[in-house]
């Protein structure tokens, strides 16, 4: 196999598998999932790759924080799920950290969290049992 100048892997590290945005993509389906329809956004929207108005972009912003947060997903996997950069998730991420000094705002989010711990915790306990 030839590399060139332009690969981003040199020719000793790994590639990353072909199915790294759909593996990616997996990790925050849930996520994706519970956030649209607590904010009544089509799943749909959050990850496409086009800019959306601010109540889908807030919506978008938010998985992307509660996968970061409460999966432990890297920035660039949630990148690939949704589409976007590993910076754009950054500046997600940040911004929800900001605006969570809102208690209305930080309420809902800690709702969300709690949600997808428990759904975290039923996955555990059902994989224990089998």
């Amino acid at each position: 196999m030839r590399f060139s100048m332009h690969d981003s892997v040199s020719p000793g590290q790994p590639r990353a598998p072909a199915t790294w945005h759909s593996m990616a993509r997996c990790a925050c389906d849930d996520v994706i999932a519970l956030v649209a329809r607590q904010k009544n956004v089509p799943i749909r929207l959050l990850t496409h790759t086009s800019r959306s108005r601010l109540p889908v972009a807030r919506a978008r912003q938010l998985a992307m924080y509660l996968s970061h947060v409460m999966l432990g997903r890297s920035l660039l996997e949630i990148g690939e799920a949704f589409g976007r950069d590993r910076t754009t998730v950054s500046y997600a991420c940040a911004l929800i950290e900001d605006m969570r000094d809102d208690p209305a705002f930080d309420d809902e989010v800690s709702r969300l969290e709690r949600q997808i711990e428990a759904a975290m915790t039923g996955v555990e306990a059902l994989s224990h049992a089998a």
